[in-house]
């Protein structure tokens, strides 16, 4: 009998290994990102869930990447300047007709969107930062308390292109995209409790940046595997 536990002991043990790995990459991410926020100010909860770890993530490949980049800095464009013709030269000059998804095709195709669709949509500059840096364009996301630099993002794509911005490309290990959601994940916790309780956003963050920084994070790890137009925020 003991020999006969002693085997399954040994079959067992190593899937007890494998199942805790992940969670201990996962605790020891929240963890990092829990001691940052404390550091700067930021209010954190400690019941607020990991994120998947490394195993369990969507690795976007660096052409869907790419895409993602140009399609939101063209209708952030439009969003800023509500010029429809701008728009469409713009998708002619990155050839970027199939980049957009359903909702975004709606939005180029309309010669008179809506104020606030221009809005939500000229919004998506701060997404494309996040895709810069993920690409490896630009070296650090700083921290969401400011809005992108809207000029550098139109001067690095206006001199990349598409092609040029795909071969410069290097999308960054998956754990430093998991990095990233989970500490953008605590962020917009603590903004979001901020609004509940009718306060501003603690220690200086930019609600809006938290927002479109998390939606897009959210795309690049695969939360939930839903597609662009559906992602959702939770926290």
């Amino acid at each position: 009998m003991k020999r006969i536990f002693s085997a399954l002991l040994a079959l067992i043990l190593p899937v007890q290994a494998a199942v805790s790995q992940p969670a201990d990459e996962a605790g020891a991410r929240k963890a990092r990102s829990i001691a940052q926020l404390q550091s700067e100010g930021v209010p954190t909860i400690d019941h607020l869930p990991t994120i998947e770890p490394e195993s369990e993530s969507t690795r976007r490949n660096t052409q869907a990447v790419v895409q993602r980049t140009i399609a939101l800095a063209i209708v952030a464009v439009k969003g800023e300047t509500g010029d429809h013709e701008m728009g469409q030269a713009l998708i002619r000059q990155f050839d970027a007709a199939s980049f957009f998804t359903p909702k975004e095709r709606v939005f180029m195709d309309d010669p008179d969107p809506s104020d606030q669709d221009r809005t939500n949509f000229a919004w998506r500059y701060e997404g494309v930062h996040v895709m810069l840096w993920a690409l490896g364009i630009t070296s650090d996301l700083e921290r969401p308390d400011h809005i992108c630099d809207v000029p550098f993002i139109a001067n690095t794509l206006r001199e990349l292109g598409t092609d040029g911005l795909m071969r410069r490309a290097k999308l960054r290990p998956q754990k430093e995209l998991l990095d990233a959601a989970d500490l953008i994940y605590r962020y917009d916790w603590a903004a979001v409790n901020a609004r509940l309780k009718g306060e501003e956003p603690p220690a200086g963050l930019d609600k809006g940046v938290v927002y479109e920084r998390h939606y897009a994070l959210n795309w690049l790890t695969g939360y939930m595997d839903q597609d662009w137009d559906d992602i959702s925020t939770d926290t």
